[in-house]
């Protein structure tokens, strides 16, 4: 039987209580990882708008699955608890060999479609900033030391990629400064063997949202993701790949492998990306 293709390395998966989280922490966790997985729900207390599944849950099951699953509460927002999250990591292994930003913030607003922003909420716009864009910087900044010192590693963004607006202006102006800061902390990083880039889903199938099952055919699963990261990590020439943006069909093609239901393309890339 052959090695899993992650044995012994350590990630840390940001937002990972459901969702497109906990599918790449799942896929991590299959491919022999350690997975930090951070949120703020976790089991026997509140979760966010009341949506099942929790930080425990995901870490159970990514054991199961062969991985080390290991759940810490985090609010991304709150600088004191990521700078903790940071230092466990580092007194617990040897380094930190993948981070995702996956923590997002703003879904428990509307997203307003076909709204002008001057009709949005201003609360929808610190939301995102700050459990998106700024989490993802922050948490970056205290990851890229750690890889920096082992001269090796990856960061990978979890962004939007369709370059037509669609009446969401914050949330399309978040999702675009996750794209430059990819570029530039790639930029920064690659002198130093670490690599960075950002990966965007297509419309997938969550907990959040209730699909027909014409619309579920469309979608994609929430462990699509995770096997395009998990190929980008076990790649020894990620370095060439850093500061791009990568559709998850794009690494579907690039690495050979399939979503869960055997596609490498869901009908929502069809209709509406070319590449």
């Amino acid at each position: 039987m052959s090695k899993p293709r992650l044995a012994g390395k350590v990630a840390l998966v940001t937002g990972a209580s459901r969702g497109g989280g906990k599918g790449i922490a799942l896929v991590l966790g299959e491919e022999g990882a350690t997975v930090y997985v951070t949120g703020r729900s976790v089991r026997g207390g509140p979760t966010t708008l009341g949506r099942p599944g929790t930080i425990d849950d995901t870490a159970e099951e990514l054991t199961a699955r062969g991985g080390t699953g290991i759940a810490v509460r985090c609010d991304h927002t709150d600088d004191s608890q990521v700078e903790a999250l940071f230092e466990r990591i580092r007194s617990e292994q040897d380094g930190l060999d993948l981070l995702v930003n996956n923590a997002w913030s703003g879904y428990e607003l509307p997203l307003y479609y076909e709204t002008p922003f001057w009709e949005m909420e201003w609360r929808h716009w610190d939301l995102m900033f700050q459990g998106g864009l700024r989490a993802a910087a922050f948490a970056s900044m205290l990851a890229a030391p750690m890889m920096i010192e082992a001269g090796r590693g990856l960061i990978v963004n979890i962004t939007w990629v369709l370059d037509r607006p669609h009446g969401v202006t914050f949330y399309e102006v978040v999702k675009n400064a996750t794209n430059k800061l990819t570029e530039q902390m790639a930029d920064d990083l690659r002198s130093h063997g670490v690599a960075c880039v950002a990966v965007s889903p297509g419309w997938m199938r969550l907990e959040r949202m209730d699909l027909t099952p014409e619309q579920a055919a469309r979608a994609e699963s929430p462990e699509f993701p995770g096997r395009g990261i998990a190929a980008l990590a076990a790649d020894p020439n990620v370095l060439e790949k850093s500061g791009s943006v990568f559709t998850t069909p794009a690494l579907a093609r690039d690495y050979g492998f399939t979503d869960v239901d055997g596609k490498q393309q869901s009908a929502f890339w069809d209709e509406h990306w070319s590449s």
